[in-house]
């Protein structure tokens, strides 16, 4: 086993401190990744301040990571040292169920998380706020040489959370696509949107976001308050709301023409109700996503490389984690933090 240096949380609301942790030695089919950059997700604040039950402390998280393999076991076929690669949620599924075999690991019961999970060697496994993590091929994505290795790295989570439900409910010309909320999800929503074609508005609550948004290439921009959404009733084939706290989802969903669909991706600690009659009058949809699949992680970065997307980021050292994840809370952030894992040695 190898040793490297990381950085850890010993419990909820515990800061991020030097640890040293094991990876194991590549078997076969594994391939060893330098790491260079790893993002920070909410998932990862969720996780380290406990708001997760199943949150295995100490927590090594991050799951948005990118980096250059160095080691490659004896039966790989798909890279090679050198490569570019990267590692999102998921380490390792049973390969079998009826999600894996359609290549949507990520609904897989057995799914092994890239962190707080357990490993294919039984051990917890521990997520990319480290120097260098051991991942199966079949788990780990290329990165195209177009990608700038930082701003690429939410792209693993963040990018595919918004992809999927873009390409699953057809987002492209002739559609009009809302996007609800402007931060580390709602800003790659806008771009992909937009490279897909679609006809983009961004709905945020935020009068300082409205210059923002046009850059990223929305078509229009509504700053939201009761009378401004009611305005837009009956208006888009499609509503992604990438917000996590004050959902209204029968404002949401009398945003939609009759069939259109509103997909939720945020994770409100509240549950969420409407009425059936926003619902059924005009036969919308409501639907929920999250990450996307190996293939279809793997789409994403493509489509990404192709159009020129990437995440708006700002790069911190090791040291500023705490801080960082304190700022995202605050929403002080345009619009992804990603750790320099070349920081990691106090």
């Amino acid at each position: 086993m190898a040793t490297v240096h990381a950085r850890s949380t010993a419990g909820p609301g515990k800061p991020f401190t030097p640890t040293m942790i094991e990876r194991r030695d590549p078997g076969p089919h594994d391939v060893v990744i330098d790491i260079a950059y790893c993002g920070v997700c909410h998932s990862d604040i969720h996780s380290a301040r406990g708001d997760w039950d199943f949150t295995v402390f100490p927590l090594v998280p991050g799951h948005e990571i990118t980096g250059t393999v160095s080691a490659v076991g004896s039966q790989v076929t798909k890279f090679a040292v050198g490569d570019r690669a990267g590692v999102g949620c998921l380490v390792d599924s049973c390969r079998s169920c009826d999600s894996c075999a359609a290549g949507e690991e990520q609904h897989c019961d057995a799914i092994a998380w890239t962190y707080s999970g357990v490993g294919p060697d039984g051990r917890t496994t521990d997520g990319g706020y480290s120097e260098k993590i051991v991942v199966d091929e079949n788990y780990t994505l290329h990165i195209s040489p177009g990608l700038d290795l930082a701003a690429a790295a939410p792209l693993l989570c963040a990018g595919v959370t918004l992809y999927s439900p873009l390409r699953r409910w057809g987002a492209g010309p002739g559609k009009r696509v809302a996007i609800l909320g402007l931060g580390g999800l709602g800003h790659l929503g806008v771009k992909l949107a937009h490279a897909m074609g679609a006809e983009v508005t961004v709905l945020t609550r935020s009068q300082a976001k409205r210059a923002d948004s046009r850059r990223l290439g929305a078509d229009h921009v509504v700053v939201t308050d009761p009378a401004a959404t009611a305005a837009l009733a009956g208006t888009f084939d499609l509503a992604i709301s990438t917000r996590a706290a004050g959902l209204d989802l029968n404002a949401d969903l009398n945003l939609l023409r009759r069939g259109g669909v509103l997909v939720n991706l945020g994770m409100p600690n509240e549950t969420l109700s409407f009425s059936p009659g926003a619902l059924n009058g005009a036969r919308r949809i409501v639907a929920g996503s999250m990450i996307g699949g190996i293939a279809e992680t793997q789409e994403t970065l493509d489509f990404c490389a192709t159009h020129d997307i990437s995440a708006d980021v700002e790069l911190i050292t090791a040291e500023q984690i705490d801080d960082a994840y304190d700022r995202a809370i605050a929403g002080d952030i345009r619009y992804r933090f990603v750790i320099d894992a070349s920081t990691l040695r106090p």
